[in-house]
């Protein structure tokens, strides 16, 4: 990791943290108070290590309905997310991040460079149609805290 990428990543961390420590939206907030955060995956090898921050995020908030999070994956690691994977213990993962409100985000770009359709990936995928990038500036425009672990 490159020192401009390691800045990045504490900046986003320290946004994040203050995002829920600034923010009015508590225990008793409505769902639409919550923080809402973003996490970036592309590289294959980090996506155990991905789902892994996703599970301890939401219990570390107090569960689902404290916390907005989207995974917006693209690149090699997308490859991870088909449904044909015999990786039992990633379907499992995936269903549990989804059962707990996790947006399941998938680059068309990649979907396309790597010849996959929406009914390839695992279920509760939904296409960002203008390309994972151009996705996250817009859910960072829009409040979100950006995460690439």
């Amino acid at each position: 990791m490159d020192r401009r990428n390691i800045f990045k990543s504490l900046v986003a961390i320290g946004a994040g943290i203050f995002a829920t420590r600034s923010s009015p939206a508590r225990a008793d907030a409505p769902a639409s108070g919550v923080p809402k955060v973003v996490y970036h995956l592309a590289d294959l090898d980090k996506v155990a290590f991905v789902l892994g921050n996703i599970r301890n995020h939401i219990e570390g908030m107090g569960g689902p309905d404290k916390v907005q999070i989207a995974l917006v994956v693209h690149g090699p690691a997308l490859k991870a997310f088909r449904a044909a994977t015999p990786n039992v213990g990633l379907k499992s993962d995936v269903g549990a991040i989804r059962g707990s409100g996790v947006a399941l985000v998938a680059c068309r770009n990649t979907m396309e460079a790597q010849k996959l359709g929406l009914d390839d990936l695992l279920p509760g995928f939904i296409v960002a149609q203008e390309g994972a990038v151009v996705r996250l500036a817009e859910l960072q425009r829009e409040g979100w805290v950006y995460l690439r672990p």
